[in-house]
């Protein structure tokens, strides 16, 4: 700042001090001090661009009040001009006194405005969003606390990233204005130096573990190593200090319950760089000694103890006692706290006490007191613009009249999240009304709209043709008001039902399907009832005339029913599913080599029961916690006890006409035939297949999440001489789509190798797959949710048991990232790199880049 911003500055801040100063003298002065005045009139002077009028108003002054000169109203009309932080002098003269009247005279200079920010030592990108991030836009009143402000935040931001010794400067220009009006220009000047680091980090008084083994409980501050590409070794103050505190709990878990960190020093060596110097005093080992419950009525000490898994002669961990008592770092943690919370008593209180400390051994008194049980008095939902509230009251486990639970108001946010209704991160139980004496309490949650409605609408081109997709869904439909005009807003919403419709087409290709669910089948129980129905043509594809045959074609329809019950057991995470399908294949002139036969139809009836448990944390796009597993069977009756047809027969004559197509070529006959015997062996698909896929998802640290998968898929077969179905198989390798999928087959993403790559012309019967992601969030706001992730995979396919080796995989990993927009669903990309070739190749598949859309979070 300038020196004349810093004299007007000083002057003005004597100004207000002799002011009040005065007014405390003259109020303790006789009247002979102080006299009282009519206030004559008011005028204003000096350097300011605001009209008289305007300052006179504000400063509360009003002609012909009466008034003391000096007194309270003019000192109190100086604070208040002082206050609006408009100017950088003010001063109040007395012009002239007449008779008992007395003219004041107001003297201003306006604080000078910001003309313009020049900032010098950073590249010119980063100028513009240091001026944004500061806010220092043309206009603002430059003060002297905008100007200290501004370098202290400059200082920290630099040295957040390293830059421990940044230097910043700040000076003001007076800039010439053609309409008299005061501005300045500022410059900044900022030098960040080298980027300082940690050479060292000595440990003095650390006798009793190794130092390396110390820095390592210092999770942020670490010191330069050869090699040490991972770890930062910057210096950041906020950082180190919670170092310390970490350090000091390593030693409480070690039993030195004593350790504390005498003093620590920071020396700048020659080179730059910091050495930090620890000086700690450990103490004392410490264990466990006897240990006491009392206040306890509602639990046996035996029930308490089992809990708190600490025994005499353990060794002291303060930390881990004070975990068992409670763990606020995972809010269904199996600890004392809970234990009562869990089972109504909100209001207990639990404290350690140390009653004696003998020869290192530490006595110890858990003093508990239960207080009353509490219960829910009102259960309330705020924020829900769109749902009806049957659909939000039928997903709470915490109702009025029901004893209190902690694990219940954590499940019932759990279950407002898996909705989708809602922003997962914004949901929060709100704690009202507590009475501790009379045992009750409110309980409000409250939600934020998010968007449950879809839209696909996507055009690529692809297999020969330019394909367009348009897809529909709602995830919170109601279909009661279908025929209600006044509830399209675009849809009937409000329900929790789903609704979906997409069609997808090309030159050669169409797909139509309609899907419809209830979740609460009934409205009084968690029954859910699906409904779905789908259409698909292919026509013949000529990839050298690019035309498409419409008199050579494959039609596929089909249908399905399920209902879907959520158990009590094991517990009401259990989801037991039953679901009848049935699709009928046409083939016309369809000989393509995907089927052994290009005439004729094929059926599939098939009952599939699954069992799932899904207890994963509260954001389904994003969860913290838990894990997802499916076990399921799909299967088809077994038509060979109920047909005369002997298919050993059958068998025996297609191996022999295959036999003869290996030694003699152009044969019609031979190969009508053996068509002939496959569209009597697949007229009605027998098979069965089993599946099962299990995520887990486990927080590391911040928002870091480590999700390992495994899948396993077998296809077989009743009757050995009828074979494995064509249809229903299994394709591994690529982005895991399913676009084209008409013959029930399934694509099993494998990233780092080309789609379907992996497996058989005719898809394998067997498959597995492992894979390791650790993912990140970038976001997790409202309008957008963004994770990064890196992942590490293997799977294998095989058509049967002899060559099935589930640890004889194609490997690759990669990078990829997220995106999941409430009404688009979930964008990505990934880059796969594939360790391995490709069946039939000698080099690795290498660099592959994977577009993601509606795949599984």
């Amino acid at each position: 700042m300038s020196n004349k911003l810093l004299t007007l500055s000083l002057r003005n801040l004597l100004v207000v001090f002799v002011l009040s100063f005065s007014q405390v003298l003259f109020a303790q002065d006789s009247n002979e001090s102080t006299e009282t005045y009519i206030l004559g009139d008011v005028s204003v002077s000096g350097n300011t661009s605001f009209s008289p009028q305007t300052i006179i108003a504000y400063s509360g002054l009003r002609k012909g009040e009466r008034l003391k000169v000096p007194g309270e109203k003019i000192s109190n009309s100086i604070k208040k001009l002082w206050s609006s932080n408009l100017f950088s002098s003010i001063d109040v003269f007395v012009n002239s006194i007449k008779n008992d009247s007395v003219f004041l005279e107001i003297e201003l200079v306006d604080l000078p405005e910001l003309n313009e920010v020049r900032i010098s030592g950073v590249r010119k990108g980063k100028r513009e969003d240091l001026k944004t991030e500061f806010k220092l836009d043309p206009g603002i009143k430059v003060t002297e606390n905008l100007i200290i402000t501004t370098k202290n935040a400059l200082i920290n931001k630099y040295q957040e990233k390293g830059y421990y010794n940044t230097s910043v400067v700040i000076r003001t220009e007076d800039v010439v204005d053609s309409i008299q009006k005061r501005r300045v220009n500022l410059f900044i000047d900022i030098d960040p130096k080298n980027k300082v680091k940690v050479s060292s980090i000595v440990l003095n008084g650390a006798d009793k573990f190794g130092s390396k083994k110390l820095r390592k409980a210092m999770k942020n501050t670490k010191q330069q190593m050869f090699g040490n590409m991972l770890k930062r070794s910057k210096y950041i103050e906020e950082d180190f200090k919670e170092d310390l505190n970490s350090l000091i709990d390593f030693y409480k878990e070690k039993g030195y319950r004593d350790a504390r960190v005498v003093s620590n020093n920071l020396t700048v060596t020659d080179k730059g760089s910091l050495e930090l110097t620890l000086n700690i005093e450990e103490g004392e080992k410490y264990k466990f000694g006897k240990i006491e419950f009392l206040g306890n009525t509602v639990y046996t000490d035996e029930q308490l103890g089992r809990v708190l898994r600490i025994r005499e002669g353990d060794t002291y961990n303060g930390v881990e006692l004070e975990s068992r008592i409670s763990d606020n770092s995972k809010p269904d943690a199996d600890d004392l706290t809970n234990l009562y919370q869990n089972n109504g008593y909100l209001f207990s209180t639990i404290n350690p006490v140390e009653v004696s400390v003998e020869n290192n051994v530490i006595d110890l008194e858990i003093r508990i007191i239960e207080e009353k049980p509490a219960y829910f008095n009102k259960v309330t939902v705020v924020g829900n613009e769109v749902t009806n509230d049957h659909v939000i009251y039928r997903e709470l486990r915490t109702r009025p009249g029901q004893l209190y639970s902690k694990a219940n108001v954590v499940r019932t946010v759990r279950e407002l999240g898996q909705l989708g209704y809602f922003d997962a991160q914004q949901i929060e139980p709100d704690f009202q009304n507590l009475d501790p004496n009379e045992g009750t309490l409110d309980m409000e949650y409250k939600v934020v709209k998010a968007g449950s409605s879809q839209i696909e609408l996507q055009g690529g081109y692809g297999g020969g043709g330019f394909i367009g997709t348009l897809g529909l869904s709602f995830s919170n439909f109601a279909i009661k008001d279908i025929f209600n005009k006044k509830a399209y807003n675009p849809v009937p919403m409000g329900d929790g039902q789903t609704l979906a419709l997409r069609l997808q087409a090309s030159r050669f290709f169409e797909t139509y399907s309609f899907s419809f669910s209830e979740p609460w089948l009934g409205g009084k129980k968690p029954i859910n009832f699906s409904a779905q129905i789908s259409h698909t043509k292919q026509y013949l594809f000529n990839p050298y005339t690019r035309t498409a045959d419409k008199d050579r074609r494959f039609y596929i329809t089909g249908i399905s029913f399920g209902l879907a019950k959520r158990l009590q057991a094991p517990d009401d995470y259990f989801t037991l599913s039953h679901s009848v399908g049935y699709q009928h294949y046409d083939l016309q002139n369809y000989n393509t080599g995907l089927f052994t036969f290009g005439d004729g139809t094929s059926n599939n009836f098939s009952y599939t029961v699954a069992l799932s448990r899904n207890n994963t944390y509260t954001d389904p796009i994003y969860p913290t916690g838990g894990s997802n597993f499916v076990l399921s069977a799909k299967l088809s009756p077994p038509y060979s006890m109920f047909t005369d047809t002997n298919f050993e027969d059958l068998r025996a004559e297609r191996d022999d006409l295959t036999q003869q197509l290996q030694t003699s070529s152009g044969n019609a006959g031979v190969t009508t035939r053996i068509a002939e015997i496959d569209q009597e062996r697949f007229k009605w698909l027998e098979f069965y297949k089993v599946k099962f896929k299990i995520d887990w998802y486990t927080l590391l640290v911040d928002k870091l999440v480590l999700k390992p998968s495994l899948e396993l898929g077998y296809l077989g077969a009743y009757n050995n001489a009828r074979g494995i179905i064509p249809f229903e198989r299994f394709f591994v390798g690529g982005d895991g789509l399913g676009n084209f999928a008409m013959d029930g087959r399934e694509m099993i993403q494998l990233r780092g190798y080309p789609n379907q790559s992996l497996s058989s012309q005719d898809g394998g019967s067997i498959y597995n797959k492992f894979s390791l992601e650790l993912r990140y969030p970038i976001t997790l706001g409202q309008q957008a949710k963004i994770f990064g992730l890196l992942f590490t995979e293997g799977a294998s396919s095989v058509d049967n048991f002899r060559d099935y080796n589930p640890f004889k995989i194609q490997r690759s990993a990669g990078v990829g990232v997220r995106l999941f927009m409430p009404a688009f669903g979930l964008l990505g990309i990934d880059f796969g790199h594939g360790f391995d070739p490709i069946p039939g190749e000698t080099i690795k598949s290498g660099w592959q880049t994977h577009f993601i859309i509606g795949q599984q979070f």
